[in-house]
This record gives C-alpha cells, sequence and structure tokens, in this order.
C-alpha cells in the first residue's frame, strides 16, 4: 500500500477551477445555456458589473424555461429569472473538509470561492468526485486489479 500523499486537509484553493466562466444578471438564459454547453459545464458564477451576486445551473435554466413553457408565455429570459441569489460562497483560504461538508449539508453542487470579496474560482461535485478518485489511486493505487 502507498503511503497518504496528504500530510495535511488542503484549502479549497489547492481543488478549485481558477478563473471560472461566468455570466452577467442580464445576459439572455440561452447564452448561458450556450456557455455551459461550449464548456461542459452546469454552474455558472453571475455577477453585476463587477459584483458577484450568485449562480445559475443546468437544473436552474431547465426547471425556469419549463415553467414558462407550461404557463404559455413567451417572455426573454435573463439569468435573473433563474439566479440562485443564495449561493455558497467561500474565502480562497476555507479548509476543503469544511467546504464539502457543508455542500452535503446544504444538498448543493457547487462553491463560489472568493478572494477580497472577488470571484477567484468555483468548486463543484465533479471536481471533489475527481480529486477523490486521483486522491485513491496516490493512496492506494489503482483499482484495476480488483477481481469480480
Amino acid at each position: 500500500m502507498t503511503k497518504n500523499p496528504l500530510t495535511r486537509i488542503p484549502s479549497i484553493k489547492a481543488v478549485m477551477t481558477p478563473f471560472p466562466w461566468k455570466v452577467r444578471l442580464d445576459d439572455s438564459l440561452s447564452h448561458a445555456t450556450a456557455v455551459m454547453r461550449e464548456r461542459n459545464i452546469r454552474h455558472l458564477p453571475v455577477t453585476d458589473g463587477d459584483r458577484l451576486v450568485g449562480i445559475v445551473t443546468e437544473r436552474d435554466i431547465g426547471l425556469v424555461e419549463n415553467a414558462v413553457r407550461s404557463s404559455g408565455e413567451g417572455a426573454s429570459l435573463r439569468v435573473r429569472d433563474a439566479c440562485e441569489p443564495d449561493a455558497y460562497v467561500v474565502d480562497l483560504s476555507a479548509p476543503l473538509d469544511r467546504v464539502l461538508a457543508e455542500m452535503a449539508e446544504r444538498h448543493i453542487g457547487s462553491a463560489l470561492v472568493v478572494k477580497g470579496g472577488k470571484l477567484a474560482g468555483i468548486f463543484t461535485s465533479s471536481d471533489a468526485c475527481h480529486h477523490f478518485g486521483r486522491f485513491l489511486v496516490q493512496a492506494f493505487g489503482s483499482g484495476d486489479d480488483d477481481a469480480a
């Protein structure tokens, strides 16, 4: 068995995706959807000018679009119509274990990472799975030798 590669719990800075794609509050939902598809992502931080104001997710966009479709309204939808203003925001130095525990407690798929109040990165459940998988391989080697 390989030695544990970690000697301490890392901060969120070590595992976040830096400089994430983002959208503006007044962008169209179709623009946000296009960015998500082009970049193969499901979460976008939302800004109003230089200010971080929330997050929009692929799921939230789908819910809003379905509601509008079923109501028969033909309004031009904006990011503000699907934005979650109560996004989970953490500082760059936040310990990873606390971020993971809070994401699990809230049943959410992402945390927005800030430095001095400005958006610095994003950490998603996909990031968590990727890093945990890599950690397991480093700590224990590949699981390819498991017999069924």
